[in-house]
């Protein structure tokens, strides 16, 4: 048996969790003060995900911009947040970008596309 204590992040409130596993299945989770909390627990210990933020080279700016920040569009499995380090690292994309256009699709493999969260014109 493992127990594990997490800081649940689905709301202010923070509620400090207790996870218990067993044979690598969740068993048991309190300390939170609602469903969420206990859905998060279990995700969070059986199959992490994160929003990857970053920034890419943009080209062309009339506003002498050389960067636009951008995000994953959804979450992606926790272990692959260095691979699209990697996959976006060397990224330049035309101006002008809005926010929501793709500025790498399917990155890294995971079926999620990277996309531009500023307006650069």
């Amino acid at each position: 048996m493992e127990t594990r204590n997490l800081i649940c992040i689905n709301c202010p409130m923070g509620c400090p969790l207790e996870v218990t596993i067993e044979n690598g299945e969740v068993t048991k989770v309190t300390g939170n003060t609602c469903p969420r909390g206990a859905a998060y627990a279990k995700k969070e210990v059986t199959a992490p995900t994160r929003i990857v933020t970053s920034s890419v080279h943009v080209s062309g700016s009339t506003t002498g911009a050389v960067m636009v920040s951008c995000k994953t569009a959804s979450d992606i499995p926790k272990g692959k947040i260095f691979d699209i380090c990697r996959a976006i690292k060397d990224v330049t994309v035309a101006c002008p970008v809005h926010i929501g256009d793709v500025v790498l699709a399917n990155v890294a493999d995971t079926g999620v596309d990277m996309v531009a969260t500023k307006e650069v014109l």
